[in-house]
């Protein structure tokens, strides 16, 4: 049997990308997908590292180790023997109780009235050391599906995509940059001939899904998503009000995307450009919004191992559902409906 190619579009999210890795840790069990290319944002990105890792040497089986790694790192509990009490409490619980606890309500608000910079010597960034000890010989070499990062340039906030040799420490601790808790990483870019700063690129590609649009590269783009798009109840509470703001800045770019997919498949639908002018991008989702829904931004910056372990085992069943209900539309149709989405 051919295997079905496809290209991952990896949204950033902080600690939510646990659902990202339990669902790409499902995918890679499926020999008649082949992944042609990533682009991740954030935590996104680093999970996409991790994979692109594996796969470049050939490996499903290590690109699912590398991920399992990244995410102890994390601080997921991997061993089996804790799977039934890292599954006994209820994310909402845990969400709550960080919201309302002293520590965090300090934190958070010291991130809005203190810069990073303020720091001094005492700054540093925890991703620091994790992402450090990337394989970059594998992450940036030719094999394997191409790879991209999405940060955001501060000067002009315009989206920056890395790719290839251009990937390293730096770049992926760029894509995962919030401003109100690390420091802007300065990254030299060529076009410019300027030293550049960068911020998280879920301001502006979240993930960025233009670089998938190539010719070479398959029609279909698997978007995890991990920041809900809807919210049927109205935010009322400061905190709650906060998390929502965040929640839509952080799909806007994305929509904006999606969109201009739609109108492109209703151009050539209609016969308005001729075939082949454009790429027919064909959109697949997977994603829990029952679940994040029942989260906050607390969970996104406070890694739980409960939370991480119930977002990965979420991951996992939303993708198996996915491959169930959705598998045979993989290069035939969307799975995602953009026109109600967009109606």
């Amino acid at each position: 049997m051919t295997a079905q190619r496809i290209n991952l579009a990896l949204q950033g999210g902080g600690a939510h990308g646990a659902f990202t890795w339990g669902a790409l840790d499902r995918l890679l069990e499926e020999p008649e997908i082949e992944i042609a290319a990533i682009s991740g944002t954030s935590a996104g990105a680093l999970t996409g590292a991790a994979i692109k890792a594996g796969l470049s040497q050939g490996s499903r089986a290590l690109a699912r180790e590398n991920l399992e790694w990244l995410w102890e790192q994390m601080g997921a509990i991997t061993d089996d023997r804790f799977a039934a009490w890292l599954g006994a409490i209820s994310p909402l619980a845990i969400s709550h109780w960080i919201e309302t606890s002293l520590p965090f309500a300090i934190g958070d608000a010291v991130s809005r009235m203190v810069s990073p910079y303020s720091y001094g010597p005492f700054f540093g960034n925890p991703l620091t050391p994790i992402v450090e000890k990337f394989h970059y010989d594998h992450i940036c070499c030719a094999e394997g599906p191409e790879f991209f990062v999405s940060a955001t340039n501060v000067r002009t906030g315009k989206i920056r995509v890395f790719g290839g040799d251009e990937i390293g420490t730096a770049p992926l601790l760029a894509s995962a940059c919030l401003p109100t808790l690390f420091k802007a990483v300065e990254i030299d870019d060529p076009q410019t001939g300027q030293r550049e700063a960068y911020w998280d690129g879920g301001y502006t590609g979240n993930p960025g899904l233009f670089p998938l649009y190539e010719p070479h590269l398959p029609d279909d783009i698997l978007i995890i998503n991990i920041n809900p798009l809807i919210r049927h109840e109205l935010p009322t509470s400061a905190r709650a009000i906060q998390n929502r703001v965040n929640e839509i800045s952080f799909n806007s770019a994305l929509m904006s995307e999606l969109r201009a997919i739609r109108f492109v498949q209703r151009l050539l639908a209609e016969g308005a450009v001729p075939d082949g002018s454009m790429k027919h991008v064909l959109v697949h989702m997977i994603a829990d919004d029952e679940l994040m829904q029942k989260l906050s931004v607390a969970t996104k910056v406070v890694p739980v191992p409960q939370v991480l372990h119930q977002l990965y085992e979420s991951g996992r069943t939303a993708c198996g559902r996915f491959l169930s209900e959705h598998g045979d539309r993989i290069g035939r149709e969307n799975s995602a409906d953009l026109a109600a989405m967009f109606g």
